[in-house]
């Protein structure tokens, strides 16, 4: 009888240390605070804990892992498991998902914009391009147009954007310098202290990191609609660490990443934007609209032009750059 009741209590031990080595922990890096932006990848921790009763944690870290603009780096020597970043950071780096950072592509929605990046993510190309990381693409963060906050005299035309200093990244910069600004690429942690100290007098975001980022606290006008393009940023998993999962944790993870995409669409909808019009009233922030004319010439200088530039730079380094663009601009509107 001894013998039994201490074979079942080796037994049982030997269950428990089974269970807590199937326990797994990844580390996730963004930046900034908790935000519209990051709440697909907080919906996505939610659910692998759920589905794997707690035995599968993502652990999110806001800024304590990394810099954002190190985050591809970092994912690239396993330092991390998963990570968030944009594409314009460090466009030497992954051309390929470039091209939906390009000036007035026309995509008018977020869902349009998920509905486009997914596709483009699962490109061959962009896959093997994102493979020299030793990253696998998970999802986006769709994120609407983006536009100005500013200080100082409010550009009225686009004229008046001669010679402004303006923080704005990838496609979007490339944009504002054919009516003239100076862009500037800056990460978002550093943009709050560049406008109050004047380094740069204007800056493109998208309203959930106007809010959060505290432009719209020294802000003096804001453009409801230049609407030169967006930004892309994934969320990556180190493949290393992706393939190692067990099958449940794989799923567990794979197949929660619609939901957490829906979450955060309707988050940002339903909660961002309805935030956004009364923080530009009770700042006072002018509201600047350009007429369609303005906006017609502002957009015929610069959307052909950068798309031009981007595929034959892009068909230089052997990407199929013409291919990933038929391809989105095919999607617009669809």
């Amino acid at each position: 009888m001894k013998n039994s009741l201490k074979l079942a209590a080796i037994a049982a031990v030997a269950v428990s240390i089974a269970g807590e080595a199937m326990a797994v922990e990844w580390d996730v890096s963004v930046w900034g605070k908790r935000r519209a932006f990051t709440e697909h990848v907080e919906k996505l921790a939610e659910l692998v804990s759920e589905k794997t009763n707690g035995e599968f944690k993502l652990n999110i870290s806001y800024g304590g892992l990394s810099k954002n603009t190190e985050n591809l780096d970092n994912i690239s020597f396993g330092a991390f498991e998963m990570a968030q970043f944009c594409a314009g950071y460090h466009r030497d780096k992954n051309p390929s998902i470039t091209v939906l950072e390009l000036p007035f592509l026309g995509i008018g929605t977020l869902d349009e914009e998920r509905r486009i990046s997914q596709a483009v993510y699962k490109h061959p190309a962009v896959v093997a391009d994102l493979a020299r990381w030793n990253a696998t693409l998970l999802m986006p963060s769709p994120l609407p147009q983006y536009n100005l906050v500013g200080v100082g005299d409010a550009p009225k035309t686009l004229e008046a954007y001669k010679g402004l200093t303006v923080r704005a990244t990838g496609g979007i910069g490339e944009a504002m310098t054919t009516i003239g600004a100076v862009p500037t690429s800056m990460s978002a942690t550093e943009v709050r202290q560049s406008l109050d100290s004047g380094v740069v007098k204007a800056v493109s975001f998208a309203p959930h990191a106007h809010m959060s980022f505290g432009t719209v606290e020294s802000g003096k006008w804001w453009t409801t609609n230049l609407n030169p393009g967006t930004v892309n940023c994934p969320v990556v998993a180190n493949t290393d660490a992706l393939n190692a999962l067990s099958e449940e944790h794989r799923a567990a993870l794979l197949d929660s990443i619609d939901a957490s995409l829906d979450y955060y669409i309707d988050y940002y909808n339903n909660e961002t934007m309805a935030k956004w019009g009364p923080v530009l009233e009770e700042h006072g922030i002018e509201q600047v609209s350009y007429d369609t004319a303005e906006l017609a010439a502002f957009k015929e200088a610069a959307a052909g032009p950068a798309a031009a530039a981007w595929i034959s730079e892009n068909t230089a380094k052997g990407l199929p750059a013409q291919e990933l663009y038929d391809m989105v601009t095919g999607m617009v509107g669809q």
